[in-house]
């Protein structure tokens, strides 16, 4: 692992539908001093982008690009269909394949979903980019199916979205140069993973003292022995005791009186 201490900053990139927003807010919450630079790229420029040094780290969609990149995965979105409000998949829970086989489907040259076999009809044209194929949907062209994140990203009033249960998923992950596996890209991947401040595997904190040492380097410091947990030191013992010791013996001394049950007269 290289030293990362001449970077003045952490560049992280991310693909479009992926919204990095706690990672950051996390990050300049333990690491203020180091400002972090968002990145945005396309999913096709991803890969690249990490290679040429344009980033120390990246969201990215899988598969990775490459041996030369490490990749930790996040997490699988849903896929959906996106289609006019009042087309008739809007009047059911979601949809399968199947049902979109007499749909003209839209297969933009972004496309994310890797399809084996598209479904449906295909459109007389690919459209350029996801957004201009949202645009054809609108028009009432065709339909478009894709991680849900994009349709939420390119969310339009007159549209709505449906699961589809047996398409393609995309999968997100975060990336990285594995021969720059620097001091700051671990602490990202410490606040990804969820690691708190005083984790024994980040560098945000050190690792928390155990106990013992901790009492050692107090006695250490006031030239005296480490107390031993429950044992009092000193006169506060023998006062202890004696407190206690003279608390039983009155209580020996002052019989308590006896009670009986009362008599009862002839």
């Amino acid at each position: 692992m290289t030293g990362s201490d001449a970077n003045p900053s952490f560049r992280l990139a991310y693909v479009p539908g992926v919204t990095p927003t706690k990672w950051v807010r996390i990050w300049n919450e333990r690491l203020p001093d180091i400002p972090l630079t968002l990145v945005g790229v396309s999913a096709g420029e991803a890969f690249a982008a990490l290679r040429a040094g344009d980033a120390d780290a990246g969201f990215v969609r899988l598969p990775v690009d490459g041996t030369d990149l490490s990749a930790i995965p996040l997490y699988t979105e849903t896929t959906v269909v996106v289609v006019p409000k009042d087309h008739v998949v809007s009047a059911v829970d979601e949809v399968t394949a199947e049902d979109l086989a007499d749909e003209i489907v839209l297969h933009p040259l972004d496309d994310v979903l890797g399809w084996e076999v598209l479904p449906g009809k295909p459109a007389f044209e690919r459209p350029a980019t996801t957004a201009d194929a949202i645009e054809l949907v609108a028009a009432g062209i065709g339909v478009l199916v894709v991680p849900q994140s994009l349709a939420r990203l390119h969310h339009r009033k007159d549209l709505t979205y449906r699961p589809v249960t047996d398409a393609p998923a995309s999968r997100i992950a975060l990336s990285w140069p594995e021969a720059r596996t620097t001091d700051l890209v671990e602490d990202f991947i410490g606040i990804v993973r969820g690691r708190t401040v005083n984790s024994s595997r980040g560098r945000q904190g050190a690792p928390a003292q155990p106990q013992q040492d901790r009492k050692a380097a107090a006695a250490k410091k006031t030239g005296g022995k480490p107390r031993t947990a429950g044992k009092p030191a000193g006169k506060t013992a023998g006062r202890t005791a004696g407190k206690s010791g003279g608390g039983k013996a009155q209580a020996r001394g002052a019989a308590a009186p006896k009670r009986g049950k009362p008599r009862r007269r002839p």
